[in-house]
Protein backbone atom coordinates (compact mmCIF):
# COMPACT_ATOMS: atom_id res chain seq x y z
CA UNK A 1 0.00 0.00 0.00
CA UNK A 2 2.82 2.42 0.85
CA UNK A 3 4.18 1.72 -2.87
CA UNK A 4 1.32 3.36 -4.12
CA UNK A 5 2.31 6.87 -2.08
CA UNK A 6 2.98 9.92 -4.43
CA UNK A 7 6.34 10.80 -1.76
CA UNK A 8 7.87 9.87 1.41
CA UNK A 9 6.11 12.52 3.18
CA UNK A 10 2.84 11.16 1.89
CA UNK A 11 3.95 7.68 3.52
CA UNK A 12 4.76 9.24 6.86
CA UNK A 13 1.50 11.22 7.37
CA UNK A 14 -0.49 8.25 6.35
CA UNK A 15 0.95 6.06 9.07
CA UNK A 16 -0.02 8.18 11.53
CA UNK A 17 -3.84 8.43 10.43
CA UNK A 18 -3.95 4.14 10.55
CA UNK A 19 -5.28 4.34 14.45
CA UNK A 20 -8.78 4.47 15.38
CA UNK A 21 -9.21 7.79 16.78
CA UNK A 22 -8.67 9.23 12.86
CA UNK A 23 -11.99 7.69 12.20
CA UNK A 24 -14.95 8.30 12.81
CA UNK A 25 -16.70 4.51 10.55
CA UNK A 26 -15.06 2.35 7.99
CA UNK A 27 -16.23 -0.23 6.51
CA UNK A 28 -15.29 -2.66 3.05
CA UNK A 29 -18.47 -3.16 0.98
CA UNK A 30 -18.62 -6.37 -0.75
CA UNK A 31 -22.18 -6.05 -2.41
CA UNK A 32 -23.09 -7.78 -5.38
CA UNK A 33 -24.45 -4.44 -6.69
CA UNK A 34 -21.10 -2.84 -5.93
CA UNK A 35 -17.38 -3.16 -7.01
CA UNK A 36 -15.32 -4.37 -3.49
CA UNK A 37 -14.90 -0.89 -2.14
CA UNK A 38 -13.31 0.39 1.28
CA UNK A 39 -14.43 3.62 2.74
CA UNK A 40 -14.26 5.74 5.85
CA UNK A 41 -14.64 8.72 7.64
CA UNK A 42 -11.78 11.00 8.50
CA UNK A 43 -11.93 13.67 10.98
CA UNK A 44 -9.69 16.49 9.75
CA UNK A 45 -9.36 20.39 10.78
CA UNK A 46 -12.78 20.93 9.76
CA UNK A 47 -16.09 20.27 11.24
CA UNK A 48 -16.83 17.72 8.91
CA UNK A 49 -14.89 14.34 8.38
CA UNK A 50 -13.44 14.07 5.16
CA UNK A 51 -15.31 10.99 3.08
CA UNK A 52 -12.73 8.39 1.15
CA UNK A 53 -13.36 5.46 -0.45
CA UNK A 54 -10.96 3.02 -2.77
CA UNK A 55 -12.61 1.12 -5.55
CA UNK A 56 -10.17 -2.23 -4.92
CA UNK A 57 -10.07 -3.61 -8.46
CA UNK A 58 -9.14 -0.72 -10.41
CA UNK A 59 -8.06 1.21 -7.89
CA UNK A 60 -9.58 3.96 -7.95
CA UNK A 61 -10.14 6.95 -4.94
CA UNK A 62 -11.57 9.58 -4.30
CA UNK A 63 -11.63 11.81 -0.78
CA UNK A 64 -13.16 15.02 0.16
CA UNK A 65 -9.77 16.45 1.52
CA UNK A 66 -8.36 19.79 -0.53
CA UNK A 67 -4.94 17.87 -0.57
CA UNK A 68 -3.21 18.07 -4.01
CA UNK A 69 -1.55 14.99 -3.64
CA UNK A 70 -2.67 11.78 -5.19
CA UNK A 71 -3.76 9.47 -3.56
CA UNK A 72 -3.72 11.71 -0.29
CA UNK A 73 -2.54 10.54 3.02
CA UNK A 74 -6.06 9.66 4.03
CA UNK A 75 -6.71 6.94 0.90
CA UNK A 76 -3.27 5.34 1.93
CA UNK A 77 -4.13 5.52 5.68
CA UNK A 78 -7.29 3.50 5.11
CA UNK A 79 -5.63 1.47 2.54
CA UNK A 80 -2.79 0.30 4.99
CA UNK A 81 -6.01 -0.19 7.94
CA UNK A 82 -7.67 -3.09 5.73
CA UNK A 83 -4.48 -4.22 4.15
CA UNK A 84 -3.96 -5.10 8.29
CA UNK A 85 -7.21 -6.50 8.72
CA UNK A 86 -8.24 -3.46 10.58
CA UNK A 87 -11.56 -2.58 8.42
CA UNK A 88 -14.69 -5.11 9.10
CA UNK A 89 -17.15 -5.63 6.36
CA UNK A 90 -20.09 -3.24 6.56
CA UNK A 91 -22.68 -1.75 3.95
CA UNK A 92 -21.90 0.85 1.67
CA UNK A 93 -23.38 4.64 2.63
CA UNK A 94 -25.37 6.75 0.30
CA UNK A 95 -21.91 9.04 -1.03
CA UNK A 96 -20.07 5.57 -1.46
CA UNK A 97 -23.04 4.42 -4.14
CA UNK A 98 -22.90 7.90 -5.52
CA UNK A 99 -19.28 8.13 -5.90
CA UNK A 100 -20.00 4.53 -7.87
CA UNK A 101 -22.69 5.05 -9.67
CA UNK A 102 -21.32 8.34 -11.22
CA UNK A 103 -17.95 6.43 -12.90
CA UNK A 104 -20.38 3.58 -13.93
CA UNK A 105 -22.91 6.41 -15.50
CA UNK A 106 -19.67 8.14 -16.96
CA UNK A 107 -19.02 4.81 -18.97
CA UNK A 108 -22.14 4.03 -20.04
CA UNK A 109 -22.31 7.72 -21.27
CA UNK A 110 -19.23 7.23 -23.14
CA UNK A 111 -20.67 3.48 -24.75
CA UNK A 112 -23.66 5.47 -25.97
CA UNK A 113 -21.86 8.41 -27.97
CA UNK A 114 -19.52 5.43 -29.65
CA UNK A 115 -22.80 3.55 -30.58
CA UNK A 116 -24.69 6.99 -32.01
CA UNK A 117 -21.52 8.06 -33.55
CA UNK A 118 -22.05 4.65 -35.75
CA UNK A 119 -25.56 4.57 -35.97
CA UNK A 120 -25.32 8.81 -37.88
CA UNK A 121 -21.91 7.34 -40.36
CA UNK A 122 -19.77 9.54 -38.28
CA UNK A 123 -17.40 6.29 -37.78
CA UNK A 124 -17.33 5.21 -41.09
CA UNK A 125 -15.95 8.44 -42.47
CA UNK A 126 -13.94 9.35 -39.22
CA UNK A 127 -11.97 5.54 -40.38
CA UNK A 128 -12.29 6.55 -44.12
CA UNK A 129 -10.22 9.55 -42.72
CA UNK A 130 -7.90 7.51 -40.50
CA UNK A 131 -6.72 5.45 -42.96
CA UNK A 132 -5.93 8.29 -45.39
CA UNK A 133 -4.04 10.03 -42.48
CA UNK A 134 -2.01 5.82 -41.85
CA UNK A 135 -1.39 5.46 -45.83
CA UNK A 136 0.55 9.61 -46.12
CA UNK A 137 2.38 8.28 -42.91
CA UNK A 138 3.30 4.82 -44.26
CA UNK A 139 4.61 6.46 -47.41
CA UNK A 140 7.01 9.32 -45.15
CA UNK A 141 8.24 6.65 -42.87
CA UNK A 142 9.23 4.26 -46.27
CA UNK A 143 11.15 7.42 -47.59
CA UNK A 144 12.70 8.41 -44.06
CA UNK A 145 13.79 4.47 -43.97
CA UNK A 146 14.91 4.41 -47.53
CA UNK A 147 17.28 7.18 -46.71
CA UNK A 148 18.48 5.19 -43.37
CA UNK A 149 19.67 2.35 -45.43
CA UNK A 150 21.64 4.79 -47.56
CA UNK A 151 23.29 6.41 -44.42
CA UNK A 152 24.03 2.55 -42.88
CA UNK A 153 25.97 1.72 -46.54
CA UNK A 154 28.18 5.21 -45.89
CA UNK A 155 28.63 4.26 -42.19
CA UNK A 156 29.77 0.83 -42.79
CA UNK A 157 31.92 2.04 -46.43
CA UNK A 158 34.15 4.72 -43.78
CA UNK A 159 34.30 1.65 -41.34
CA UNK A 160 33.61 1.20 -37.87
CA UNK A 161 37.06 2.78 -37.19
CA UNK A 162 35.39 6.22 -38.04
CA UNK A 163 32.73 6.17 -37.05
CA UNK A 164 34.05 5.48 -33.53
CA UNK A 165 35.66 9.04 -33.89
CA UNK A 166 32.18 11.19 -34.82
CA UNK A 167 30.61 13.03 -31.81
CA UNK A 168 26.97 13.07 -30.76
CA UNK A 169 25.78 15.71 -33.62
CA UNK A 170 26.74 12.36 -36.31
CA UNK A 171 23.97 10.77 -35.12
CA UNK A 172 21.39 13.41 -34.18
CA UNK A 173 21.02 14.16 -37.74
CA UNK A 174 20.36 10.86 -38.89
CA UNK A 175 17.72 10.69 -35.64
CA UNK A 176 16.45 13.92 -36.58
CA UNK A 177 15.57 12.84 -40.08
CA UNK A 178 13.94 9.95 -38.65
CA UNK A 179 11.78 11.84 -36.65
CA UNK A 180 10.59 14.03 -39.62
CA UNK A 181 9.70 11.19 -41.39
CA UNK A 182 7.75 9.90 -38.46
CA UNK A 183 9.67 7.08 -37.60
CA UNK A 184 10.33 7.59 -33.73
CA UNK A 185 11.13 4.12 -33.01
CA UNK A 186 14.00 4.22 -35.56
CA UNK A 187 15.54 7.37 -34.84
CA UNK A 188 15.82 5.98 -31.09
CA UNK A 189 17.95 3.37 -32.08
CA UNK A 190 20.33 5.62 -34.49
CA UNK A 191 20.63 7.80 -31.29
CA UNK A 192 21.62 5.12 -29.26
CA UNK A 193 24.17 4.02 -31.61
CA UNK A 194 26.69 7.34 -30.07
CA UNK A 195 26.59 4.40 -26.45
CA UNK A 196 28.41 2.06 -28.96
CA UNK A 197 31.08 4.32 -30.42
CA UNK A 198 33.94 2.41 -28.06
CA UNK A 199 32.17 -1.06 -28.62
CA UNK A 200 32.76 -2.45 -32.34
CA UNK A 201 30.87 -5.83 -32.16
CA UNK A 202 28.29 -4.21 -30.27
CA UNK A 203 28.40 -1.09 -32.61
CA UNK A 204 27.92 -3.97 -35.66
CA UNK A 205 25.59 -5.82 -34.52
CA UNK A 206 23.00 -2.66 -33.59
CA UNK A 207 23.71 -1.19 -37.38
CA UNK A 208 23.16 -4.55 -38.69
CA UNK A 209 19.50 -4.82 -36.73
CA UNK A 210 18.96 -1.24 -38.22
CA UNK A 211 19.65 -2.60 -42.13
CA UNK A 212 17.33 -5.24 -40.95
CA UNK A 213 14.33 -3.01 -39.78
CA UNK A 214 14.68 -1.22 -42.99
CA UNK A 215 15.14 -4.10 -45.31
CA UNK A 216 12.08 -5.31 -43.38
CA UNK A 217 10.07 -2.38 -43.74
CA UNK A 218 10.50 -2.60 -47.35
CA UNK A 219 9.11 -5.34 -48.10
CA UNK A 220 6.45 -5.29 -45.18
CA UNK A 221 3.52 -6.54 -47.61
CA UNK A 222 5.40 -9.65 -47.97
CA UNK A 223 5.92 -10.53 -44.48
CA UNK A 224 3.51 -12.53 -41.92
CA UNK A 225 1.30 -10.58 -40.51
CA UNK A 226 2.78 -10.57 -36.60
CA UNK A 227 5.71 -10.37 -37.56
CA UNK A 228 4.78 -6.98 -40.26
CA UNK A 229 2.67 -5.54 -37.03
CA UNK A 230 5.77 -6.15 -34.38
CA UNK A 231 7.92 -4.27 -37.75
CA UNK A 232 5.19 -1.06 -37.38
CA UNK A 233 5.69 -1.12 -33.83
CA UNK A 234 9.63 -1.27 -33.36
CA UNK A 235 9.72 1.45 -36.54
CA UNK A 236 7.50 4.06 -34.51
CA UNK A 237 3.68 3.99 -35.99
CA UNK A 238 1.66 3.96 -33.11
CA UNK A 239 -1.18 1.56 -32.21
CA UNK A 240 -3.59 3.61 -30.14
CA UNK A 241 -5.05 1.50 -27.13
CA UNK A 242 -8.69 1.09 -28.82
CA UNK A 243 -6.73 -1.42 -31.43
CA UNK A 244 -4.95 -3.03 -28.69
CA UNK A 245 -8.26 -3.43 -26.46
CA UNK A 246 -10.39 -4.60 -29.31
CA UNK A 247 -7.83 -7.76 -29.25
CA UNK A 248 -8.31 -10.99 -27.79
CA UNK A 249 -7.68 -10.80 -23.81
CA UNK A 250 -6.06 -13.13 -21.90
CA UNK A 251 -7.11 -13.72 -18.17
CA UNK A 252 -4.47 -15.42 -15.64
CA UNK A 253 -3.04 -14.41 -12.14
CA UNK A 254 -0.68 -12.23 -12.96
CA UNK A 255 2.42 -11.73 -10.62
CA UNK A 256 3.99 -8.45 -10.56
CA UNK A 257 7.92 -9.27 -10.51
CA UNK A 258 9.68 -6.43 -11.51
CA UNK A 259 9.48 -2.35 -11.29
CA UNK A 260 12.28 -0.35 -12.85
CA UNK A 261 12.25 3.29 -13.33
CA UNK A 262 15.03 4.89 -15.74
CA UNK A 263 14.89 8.27 -17.81
CA UNK A 264 14.80 8.58 -20.83
CA UNK A 265 15.33 11.48 -22.84
CA UNK A 266 13.16 14.26 -20.65
CA UNK A 267 10.63 11.67 -19.62
CA UNK A 268 10.78 8.74 -16.64
CA UNK A 269 10.03 5.34 -17.95
CA UNK A 270 8.40 2.67 -15.59
CA UNK A 271 8.56 -0.90 -16.34
CA UNK A 272 6.36 -3.52 -14.79
CA UNK A 273 7.53 -6.80 -15.57
CA UNK A 274 4.46 -9.47 -14.98
CA UNK A 275 4.39 -13.37 -15.57
CA UNK A 276 0.92 -15.18 -15.52
CA UNK A 277 0.67 -17.90 -12.75
CA UNK A 278 -0.96 -20.47 -15.22
CA UNK A 279 -0.08 -19.57 -18.93
CA UNK A 280 4.10 -18.38 -17.45
CA UNK A 281 3.21 -15.74 -20.44
CA UNK A 282 5.59 -12.75 -19.90
CA UNK A 283 4.09 -9.39 -19.76
CA UNK A 284 4.88 -5.48 -19.34
CA UNK A 285 2.93 -2.30 -18.79
CA UNK A 286 4.70 0.72 -19.32
CA UNK A 287 4.20 4.25 -18.15
CA UNK A 288 5.45 7.69 -18.62
CA UNK A 289 5.74 10.67 -16.36
CA UNK A 290 7.19 14.27 -17.20
CA UNK A 291 9.57 15.93 -14.90
CA UNK A 292 8.04 16.78 -11.43
CA UNK A 293 5.20 14.42 -12.27
CA UNK A 294 4.88 10.59 -9.79
CA UNK A 295 3.74 7.26 -11.25
CA UNK A 296 0.20 6.44 -10.44
CA UNK A 297 1.56 2.97 -8.88
CA UNK A 298 -1.31 0.64 -8.86
CA UNK A 299 1.04 -2.57 -9.66
CA UNK A 300 2.59 -3.34 -6.68
CA UNK A 301 5.48 -5.85 -6.72
CA UNK A 302 5.35 -8.75 -4.77
CA UNK A 303 1.43 -8.48 -5.77
CA UNK A 304 -0.88 -10.51 -7.99
CA UNK A 305 -3.77 -9.84 -9.76
CA UNK A 306 -6.57 -11.64 -11.74
CA UNK A 307 -7.02 -9.47 -14.72
CA UNK A 308 -7.60 -10.01 -18.48
CA UNK A 309 -4.91 -8.61 -20.44
CA UNK A 310 -4.40 -6.76 -24.43
CA UNK A 311 -1.66 -7.66 -25.93
CA UNK A 312 0.19 -5.00 -28.02
CA UNK A 313 1.35 -6.38 -31.51
CA UNK A 314 4.95 -7.23 -29.89
CA UNK A 315 3.77 -9.94 -27.51
CA UNK A 316 4.92 -8.33 -24.70
CA UNK A 317 3.66 -4.88 -23.59
CA UNK A 318 0.13 -4.83 -22.31
CA UNK A 319 -2.85 -2.98 -21.31
CA UNK A 320 -5.24 -4.34 -18.87
CA UNK A 321 -8.73 -4.04 -19.62
CA UNK A 322 -10.50 -5.36 -16.81
CA UNK A 323 -9.37 -6.50 -12.98
CA UNK A 324 -11.41 -9.13 -11.49
CA UNK A 325 -10.48 -8.98 -8.20
CA UNK A 326 -7.94 -6.67 -5.72
CA UNK A 327 -4.39 -7.21 -5.86
CA UNK A 328 -3.50 -10.07 -3.62
CA UNK A 329 0.15 -11.01 -2.26
CA UNK A 330 2.25 -13.58 -3.91
CA UNK A 331 2.32 -16.82 -2.49
CA UNK A 332 4.16 -19.02 -4.70
CA UNK A 333 6.19 -17.76 -7.63
CA UNK A 334 5.43 -19.32 -10.61
CA UNK A 335 7.19 -19.37 -14.09
CA UNK A 336 10.58 -19.84 -12.58
CA UNK A 337 13.24 -21.91 -14.77
CA UNK A 338 16.92 -23.27 -14.95
CA UNK A 339 19.19 -20.87 -16.69
CA UNK A 340 19.15 -23.25 -19.68
CA UNK A 341 15.25 -23.34 -20.43
CA UNK A 342 14.97 -19.24 -19.21
CA UNK A 343 17.86 -18.64 -22.55
CA UNK A 344 15.87 -21.35 -24.76
CA UNK A 345 12.93 -19.33 -24.14
CA UNK A 346 14.70 -15.86 -24.66
CA UNK A 347 16.10 -17.04 -28.28
CA UNK A 348 12.17 -17.89 -29.16
CA UNK A 349 11.36 -14.44 -28.72
CA UNK A 350 14.55 -13.08 -30.28
CA UNK A 351 13.60 -15.00 -33.33
CA UNK A 352 10.42 -13.93 -33.12
CA UNK A 353 11.21 -9.88 -32.89
CA UNK A 354 14.86 -9.14 -33.68
CA UNK A 355 14.94 -5.95 -32.01
CA UNK A 356 13.84 -7.07 -28.69
CA UNK A 357 16.08 -4.90 -26.35
CA UNK A 358 15.18 -6.20 -22.59
CA UNK A 359 13.20 -9.61 -22.12
CA UNK A 360 11.88 -10.59 -18.50
CA UNK A 361 13.74 -13.57 -16.51
CA UNK A 362 12.66 -15.32 -13.78
CA UNK A 363 15.81 -17.76 -12.94
CA UNK A 364 15.66 -20.69 -10.50
CA UNK A 365 18.27 -22.13 -8.42
CA UNK A 366 20.95 -19.07 -9.01
CA UNK A 367 23.61 -18.07 -6.66
CA UNK A 368 25.67 -14.43 -7.02
CA UNK A 369 29.73 -14.99 -7.72
CA UNK A 370 31.99 -13.20 -8.82
CA UNK A 371 33.80 -13.86 -11.34
CA UNK A 372 36.95 -15.73 -12.13
CA UNK A 373 40.88 -14.77 -11.70
CA UNK A 374 40.54 -13.08 -15.54
CA UNK A 375 37.12 -11.05 -14.67
CA UNK A 376 37.38 -10.39 -10.62
CA UNK A 377 35.06 -7.41 -10.87
CA UNK A 378 32.54 -9.32 -12.58
CA UNK A 379 29.79 -10.92 -11.04
CA UNK A 380 27.53 -13.72 -12.39
CA UNK A 381 24.51 -15.87 -11.36
CA UNK A 382 25.69 -19.61 -11.28
CA UNK A 383 23.84 -22.45 -11.28
CA UNK A 384 24.64 -26.05 -11.93
CA UNK A 385 25.70 -26.55 -15.22
CA UNK A 386 25.61 -22.57 -16.48
CA UNK A 387 25.25 -19.11 -14.97
CA UNK A 388 24.27 -15.68 -16.65
CA UNK A 389 26.46 -12.49 -16.19
CA UNK A 390 25.31 -9.58 -14.52
CA UNK A 391 24.87 -6.10 -16.54
CA UNK A 392 28.07 -4.49 -15.18
CA UNK A 393 25.99 -1.02 -14.56
CA UNK A 394 24.20 -2.74 -12.00
CA UNK A 395 27.42 -2.54 -10.10
CA UNK A 396 27.98 -5.24 -7.22
CA UNK A 397 24.91 -6.52 -5.99
CA UNK A 398 25.58 -6.58 -2.56
CA UNK A 399 21.65 -6.33 -1.85
CA UNK A 400 21.24 -9.53 -3.91
CA UNK A 401 24.17 -10.90 -2.11
CA UNK A 402 22.81 -10.64 1.22
CA UNK A 403 19.60 -12.02 0.83
CA UNK A 404 20.80 -15.15 -0.87
CA UNK A 405 23.11 -15.67 2.23
CA UNK A 406 24.94 -18.23 -0.01
CA UNK A 407 22.12 -20.78 -0.92
CA UNK A 408 20.43 -20.74 -4.26
CA UNK A 409 17.61 -18.60 -4.59
CA UNK A 410 15.18 -17.58 -7.41
CA UNK A 411 15.71 -13.88 -8.88
CA UNK A 412 13.43 -11.77 -11.35
CA UNK A 413 15.23 -9.38 -13.93
CA UNK A 414 15.68 -7.93 -17.28
CA UNK A 415 17.84 -9.54 -19.74
CA UNK A 416 19.73 -7.62 -22.11
CA UNK A 417 22.56 -7.26 -24.41
CA UNK A 418 25.36 -6.68 -21.73
CA UNK A 419 23.82 -9.01 -19.04
CA UNK A 420 21.29 -9.37 -16.96
CA UNK A 421 19.74 -6.86 -14.31
CA UNK A 422 18.04 -8.49 -11.45
CA UNK A 423 15.08 -6.70 -10.13
CA UNK A 424 13.76 -8.48 -7.33
CA UNK A 425 14.46 -12.23 -5.30
CA UNK A 426 12.29 -14.81 -3.80
CA UNK A 427 13.65 -15.05 -0.56
CA UNK A 428 12.25 -16.14 3.12
CA UNK A 429 9.03 -16.75 1.12
CA UNK A 430 8.52 -12.73 -0.50
CA UNK A 431 9.29 -10.85 -2.85
CA UNK A 432 12.29 -8.58 -2.21
CA UNK A 433 12.88 -5.32 -4.63
CA UNK A 434 16.70 -5.26 -5.30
Amino acid sequence: MLALAPDAAAQRAARTLTGDTAWCEVGLSVEEALPPTVWGLCQGNGVHPYQTCVDLTEPAYRCSCPSRKFPCKHTLAILLRWASGAVPEAPAPLWVRHWQASRADRVSRAATRQLEAARNGGEGAGRAASEKAVLRRAERVAAGLAELDRWLADQLRGGLAAASRVGYDHWDVMGARLIDAQAPGAARLVRNLAGYVGEPERLLAELGLLRLLAAGFARLDSLPPALAATLRLRVGMPVSAEEVLAGPAVRDRWQVLGVRDEPENDLMVRRVWLRGAQTGRPALVLSFAAPGQVFITDLVLGTQLDADLCFYPDHVRVLIAHRHAPAAPITDLAGARPVAAAMREYAAAMAADPWLERWPMVLADVVPARGSAAEPARWFLTADGGGVPIDPAVGSPWRLVAAAAGRPVTVAGEWTATGLRPLSVWAHDRLVRL
